[in-house]
């Protein structure tokens, strides 16, 4: 899985709810990605570890939750991501996804860097929160010591205040220096805590952002979707549906067609 060079689609529910509804999900990815003419790759959890509250859904687990990515792969086709959140998960994730994700909060663990750097598969890594843009220099530095060559740096936003996070768009343009970037656009408007036990959001506020850093330059879009965000088990406030995701895309591919054309 290379991101260099052509546009890419990171579309998908947060975590896995159910088998049939993460290939309900899949089919839909692959179908308007196949509309706009865009690579994508589906995007899914098997474990949500940095929940708000110990209460909150997590997801199957490593083993059933590689079970249905695998599954997914092969009804559609689709390459897979999914978060991997110690060292010991990557190997057998690879074995199965195609992209290993870092979660932010996670971006400055060496050890579970360089394992997932280890596998040969691509890794993206989100930029922490708390990070400046060129700090994401030395997570590419250390990904590069395990000969980690397809990486993808991801902007969700920084810290700002309490419960909230603020996209500074130049970060963008900084990362790219160092790998491919992508945008997360849904992770971007989210409000950590802000519910007291669960993290808030404001989904309407995605597309706009995401018009934003296509206009600056990125290599990839992420977007979390859901058939009934209302009703998600976990990022619900920020998840688009599929028909928001769907007009965002066109904007955005009108907006790079207008930069490059």
């Amino acid at each position: 899985m290379r991101f260099a060079g052509q546009f890419t689609l990171i579309a998908g529910p947060c975590v896995i709810e159910s088998e049939a509804a993460t290939l309900a999900a899949a089919r839909r990815v692959a179908e308007i990605a196949q509309k706009h003419g865009l690579p994508a790759v589906f995007k899914c959890s098997f474990d949500k570890a940095n929940r708000t509250s110990g209460k909150s859904f997590r997801g199957p687990g490593l083993h059933e939750g590689l079970r249905v990515l695998a599954k997914v792969k092969q009804e559609t086709g689709l390459p897979v991501l999914t978060d991997v959140h110690s060292a010991d998960q990557c190997a057998p994730a690879a074995e199965v996804v195609d992209v290993l994700q870092i979660p932010a909060f996670l971006s400055r663990q060496t050890d579970l860097l360089l394992a997932a750097g280890t596998t040969g598969r691509a890794v993206n890594v989100k930029k922490g929160q708390f990070l400046a843009p060129e700090d994401m220099k030395n997570v590419v530095a250390k990904l590069a010591e395990v000969n980690c060559k397809d990486v993808l740096l991801t902007e969700r936003g920084a810290s700002f205040g309490y419960h909230n996070l603020v996209v500074d768009m130049r970060g963008l343009v900084t990362m790219r220096q160092y790998a491919p970037v992508c945008f997360d656009a849904t992770h971007s408007v989210q409000r950590p805590g802000s519910q007291g036990n669960a993290t808030g959001g404001d989904r309407t506020l995605a597309p706009p952002l995401a018009r934003a850093a296509a206009a600056v330059g990125i290599d990839a879009l992420f977007c979390e979707v859901h058939e009934d965000p209302d009703k998600a088990l976990s990022d619900g406030p920020n998840s688009l549906t599929f028909e928001m995701w769907d007009r965002l895309v066109g904007e955005v591919l009108r907006i790079r067609s207008t930069l490059t054309g």
